[in-house]
């Protein structure tokens, strides 16, 4: 999927075409009516509880800011954490939000 520097929502197709730290592909499938994310690779879909995932972290990749790394952190420390890389820029904010919730100010 083609990045940018812009934000986006979420798309309603899953998210594809990026890497995980094996080099494999991997594809975000958001279904926010179960209250889950689904991590797929060629092998398997992990089908992951929103609230399960601790943090979200995320970094533009130098040279090619149109897209990010970003760890799903799955456990109590930073070795648990899940990253996928090339995900397309514009959907790091709507990813996070997803997951962790939107922040409101009073």
């Amino acid at each position: 999927m083609p990045g940018h520097k812009g934000k986006e929502k979420l798309p309603t197709v899953p998210l594809s075409g990026m890497l995980n730290k094996s080099g494999g592909k991997v594809r975000l499938t958001f279904k926010l009516e179960l209250d889950q994310v689904w991590i797929g690779t060629k092998d398997r879909t992990d089908k992951l509880p929103l609230g399960s995932i601790k943090a979200v972290v995320s970094e533009k990749i130098d040279g090619q800011e149109e897209y990010s790394m970003m760890g799903l952190q799955l456990g109590p420390t930073e070795a648990s954490r899940y990253w996928v890389y090339w995900v397309p820029s514009q959907y790091v904010e709507a990813i996070k939000d997803a997951i962790l919730g939107k922040w409101q100010y009073f």
